[in-house]
């Protein structure tokens, strides 16, 4: 290809090539997944990436206004004048010392929360969003079609509604999403099937159909989701005065964020712009825990682009045979056949990744440390967090390394979870969270009953303040 970028199959056994403008989930070739790739040399990027900081200076320019298209020179895909955003990436790099205190590192600034949920639909996916929106835009379609467990229906829904150049279809499974991202997606006006199955279920229809009627696929299997991804490090470096940390934190579901950030950190390192990779954490729910299984149980690697697909072919045909559904109180990451595990599995070769699991319990627990520091977020972002204490205990963090993790939603995306931790009410303490086997809010915040008299609530602040 002659093009500075085209898309590529990430199997370096095929590595065909396809032009910027097709509209491709996988290759045609061999079934793979696709790269979005660039002729680096001739584009001649930045060297530097303080380069960026004088971006804010031309914050009414949209694109330099977005903490996406901040970066446009890293994702060069479109024109500047085709590029669609609403102004998503204003997030935050906060320092944690008190959930430090709680995951267990030690000294000043020693963990910090990149908080997403500050995007303008509460999640990470406008990062995605807004690129494949904008190549979609670039190839004129009308409809974009997605399936969710919440957060990928908002943004798309957001993104629709907001910019009048496409409709929205989207696909959830029943059950299977919160309240809070359900709402989202019905108020900005999408049209919304509700299916039976899980999410699963709602990927494999919504691929059929939107081949059958040439929808636009936005889910993260389409390669310019994770572009849009990519900048996600590029604000944490930004946030950190471009000094990489020791590591780097992320919930994984269908494992677009960590496939989107290994694929930064290899771009940046082949440019020039890092010296250096920190090292890359995925974080499961026990409930949901296919790349554990698949990689720290039955060693599945990348293997130089030849891993092996009998081991993933073999786990989920124990799936099907023994009818096991993805459940976990972290619906967001409540998937048991991630769309991106090449890629992932790409990732975690090139940053000497590793992948944890842990339980609902561990998940609220360590969401409850981060409200209480003021950066609420849902359930799901929370295994960052209760992932990175589980891996300074079994001694694979190090105390005084310098940790990222990524906190992935708004802590109202999910307000049902938040409201049953922190309950005095036990019976909705089980229904909402006794089923999924959590036993206790070990940090529970409880209201205080007290009667409607003055003396008796002076008394009860007195007492508990």
């Amino acid at each position: 290809m002659t093009d500075l970028a085209y898309q590529r199959c990430i199997r370096p056994s095929c590595a065909a090539t396809y032009a910027i403008d097709e509209v491709r989930v996988a290759c045609q070739a061999c079934g793979g997944l696709l790269d979005v790739v660039y002729d680096w040399d001739r584009l001649n990027p930045p060297r530097e990436l303080s380069y960026f900081e004088g971006k804010w200076s031309q914050r009414y320019d949209p694109l330099a206004l977005s903490g996406v298209w901040r970066f446009y020179e890293l994702l060069p895909f479109a024109k500047r004048e085709q590029v669609v955003t609403i102004g998503e990436g204003q997030t935050l790099l906060q320092s944690a010392p008190a959930v430090a205190k709680y995951v267990g590192l030690k000294g000043a600034g020693k963990l910090l929360l990149e908080y997403e949920g500050m995007n303008p639909s509460g999640s990470f996916k406008d990062n995605g969003m807004t690129a494949a929106f904008t190549h979609a835009h670039t190839i004129g379609a009308k409809r974009a079609a997605c399936a969710s467990t919440g957060n990928t229906s908002a943004s798309l829904a957001l993104y629709c509604s907001v910019t009048h150049l496409m409709k929205a279809v989207i696909f959830i499974g029943s059950g299977k999403i919160s309240y809070g991202k359900l709402s989202q997606a019905l108020d900005y006006g999408a049209l919304t099937m509700q299916i039976a199955g899980d999410f699963d279920d709602a990927m494999a229809r919504v691929r059929e159909v939107s081949s059958r009627l040439g929808i636009y696929l936005v889910n993260s299997v389409n390669p310019f989701r994770l572009e849009g991804q990519k900048t996600i490090m590029c604000r944490v470096l930004e946030g950190l005065r471009w000094e990489v940390p020791d590591w780097i934190v992320v919930p994984g579901g269908n494992l677009g964020n960590s496939s989107a950030f290994g694929k930064a950190f290899a771009e940046m390192k082949e440019i020039g712009l890092i010296d250096r990779v920190p090292r890359l954490a995925v974080i499961n729910a026990t409930g949901s825990n296919t790349l554990h299984e698949l990689y720290e149980k039955r060693s599945l690697r990348w293997n130089g682009g030849e891993p092996d697909q009998s081991v993933a072919d073999g786990y989920y045909q124990e799936l099907d045979e023994h009818a096991r559904r993805a459940s976990t109180i972290a619906s967001a990451i409540e998937i048991n056949r991630p769309v991106n595990l090449d890629k992932c599995l790409r990732a975690l070769e090139f940053c000497d990744g590793v992948v944890r699991e842990v339980s609902d319990q561990e998940i609220l627990d360590a969401k409850a440390q981060v409200g209480a520091g003021g950066m609420g977020c849902e359930p799901a972002s929370a295994a960052s967090v209760a992932g990175a204490k589980l891996l300074v205990e079994q001694g694979v963090i190090q105390p005084d390394e310098r940790v990222v993790c990524i906190l992935t939603g708004h802590q109202l995306k999910d307000p049902t979870a938040t409201v049953a931790y922190h309950t005095t009410d036990q019976d909705q303490f089980n229904k909402v969270l006794g089923s999924r086997g959590v036993k206790r809010a070990s940090y529970a915040n409880r209201a205080v009953a007290v009667p409607n008299e003055l003396d008796e609530i002076v008394k009860a602040i007195q007492l508990y303040s």
